[in-house]
């Protein structure tokens, strides 16, 4: 499986007040998205989400989200490598991802980029 980066998971309180700092950070624009009733902002290595506590309590959860070139071929590394799979793969706005939990008990998202599959 071919690991292409990290990304940060940050829950929010006030989205709109913390994407321009995140932007000025990172040197780039928010790319915005709804994920249910998730409001999320990518912004360079951040992933910022703000939406109903009950749902951000869930997501917060997850230790990170890492990009990899082949959500499915992540999913047969990690399963034969004693990793259970949580959700997923599911089509996701940006590509396809899942979740899974490590056998130390850490849970993290992987995502491809590939749209559309």
């Amino acid at each position: 499986m071919e690991i292409l980066g990290a990304t940060l998971r940050i829950c929010v309180d006030d989205l709109e007040a913390s994407v321009p700092f995140y932007e000025r950070l990172a040197g780039g624009q928010a790319l915005r998205f709804e994920r249910g009733s998730v409001s999320v902002a990518a912004i360079g290595c951040f992933l910022l989400m703000s939406g109903p506590p009950a749902e951000l309590d869930v997501l917060r959860k997850v230790a990170a989200t890492i990009a990899v070139k082949d959500v499915e071929e992540a999913h047969r590394v990690l399963t034969d490598s004693g990793a259970r799979i949580l959700v997923g793969p599911v089509t996701s706005p940006v590509g396809r991802n899942l979740i899974a939990l490590h056998p130390d008990g850490s849970v993290y998202e992987y995502v491809d980029r590939r749209a559309g599959q």
